[in-house]
């Protein structure tokens, strides 16, 4: 029998909650790793002192004084003093740029002075599409048996299902990369099942070392915030809480509750709907519709997460907003705040989605995006069960609160 493992070296981009979701996803995959017993160090590209209680954490320095490092800042103010944008031919003959490229380094050379851990697993967590502690494990290859590489998005664009997908300056490079990511690690971890099955479609190498390792809950004891002064507390408020990509269209969305307060004037005052996130190609019209629907909030500008938390807690439904595609792999960062606030999910989004997925195909409150007269009929569902209920719709998804828990994630570590 195999020893148990115990400890892990977890090498990621970075450990600040507020600049992405995937770092809110990679602190709290961080967190249930230590509550689930593993000893951990975290080595972090965030180039800021962050620390994450018990666990300990090294802020890995940016190499300022490498030939990479004057040539990212060359091709930068090139840009910014002549207009001269270089970056689509530098990345379509190296394939990443010369920032990319220093970063990496940077990672590495921190890596390599480590003398006082000795890790039974490497698992490298990134955000967005760089990829760059994945790229410098690459460069490690004493730590291939051990390596679990994450995959929290398709890689590269070229990849993604429509809407999304589109063939980047450096296409070839990317893939190649990321055959090497799969050929060299040991095991390739996923956040959900379809993303899964979308890239091992791509990289024959990642079959077989398949791990699903969703989002994870993380539970907490902070004092709750305070909640902002629009948002109504015992109101039904519908909220969406994130960035509106440019394929996140929620028009169908506003365009049924807006029906849905004519129909029911008595809702006028007891309900609204909020979308809070940072700007997006909807902020134009989201003012225009403020003029004409006053129950219609935007916050246009980013919120802190621990208020957004607070918001989905005391919200009566939270929204998933997904493209309109034929198929959406992506486990959205934001599905486990929405499970642990205990509050219905209206969930919009194609019929083959990784949200539905888990919710279960006979999930009562799901539509495709632009099914403006189904999205209408939920609304009402949802608000007639939040009157009979003495304004408390808590739903219980008891088995998915499991599956997004330390308990489950110890048991698929363990199991390597």
């Amino acid at each position: 029998m195999p020893d148990p493992i115990k400890k892990i070296l977890v090498v990621v981009e970075s450990i600040d909650v507020e600049d992405s979701s995937g770092s809110k996803a990679n602190v709290a995959l961080i967190k249930n790793l230590y509550k689930a017993g593993f000893k951990l160090q975290v080595y972090h590209y965030t180039r800021k002192n962050i620390e994450l209680e018990d666990i300990p954490c090294y802020a890995i320095k940016e190499n300022r004084r490498s030939l990479l490092f004057f040539l990212s800042r060359t091709e930068r103010y090139l840009r910014y003093w002549f207009n001269l944008k270089l970056s689509k031919p530098i990345e379509q003959i190296f394939g990443f740029s010369f920032t990319l490229f220093n970063d990496c380094n940077s990672i590495v050379a921190a890596l390599k002075k480590i003398n006082d851990f000795e890790p039974d697993l490497v698992l490298t967590l990134s955000k967005g599409t760089s990829f760059r502690p994945h790229q410098a494990i690459i460069k490690l290859p004493k730590w291939y048996s051990k390596w679990i590489a994450y995959v929290h998005d398709p890689y590269p664009f070229a990849c993604y299902p429509r809407p999304y997908d589109w063939v980047e300056p450096g296409y070839h490079q990317k893939r190649k990369f990321f055959l090497k990511v799969g050929a060299k690690a040991k095991y390739v971890s996923y956040p959900s099942q379809l993303l899964a099955e979308l890239m091992e479609s791509y990289y024959s190498p990642m079959r077989g070392k398949r791990i699903i390792i969703p989002h994870q809950i993380y539970e907490t004891d902070a004092e709750p915030m305070e909640l902002p002064e629009y948002f109504k507390k015992d109101a039904f408020t519908i909220v969406h809480a994130g960035t509106l990509l440019g394929p996140r269209n929620p028009l169908s969305l506003i365009e049924a509750y807006r029906k849905f307060i004519l129909e029911n004037p008595k809702a006028e005052e007891n309900s609204q709907l909020i979308f809070i996130g940072r700007k997006s190609k909807y902020s134009k019209e989201f003012q225009e519709i403020k003029k004409t629907l006053p129950q219609f909030y935007s916050s246009e500008d980013y919120i802190p997460f621990s208020t957004v938390l607070a918001i989905q807690k005391n919200a009566a439904v939270n929204v998933i907003l997904e493209a309109k595609s034929s198929i959406s792999p992506f486990l959205p960062g934001k599905f486990p705040h929405c499970i642990q606030a205990k509050k219905p999910i209206l969930l919009l989004g194609p019929y083959y989605s990784e949200s539905r997925r888990l919710l279960g195909e006979d999930y009562p409150w799901w539509s495709e995006i632009d099914d403006e007269d189904e999205i209408l009929k939920i609304i009402k569902d949802l608000y007639n069960n939040w009157k009979s209920n003495d304004n408390q719709v808590d739903y219980n998804y008891n088995s998915l609160k499991t599956y997004l828990s330390e308990d489950y994630l110890s048991a698929q570590i363990s199991d390597l």
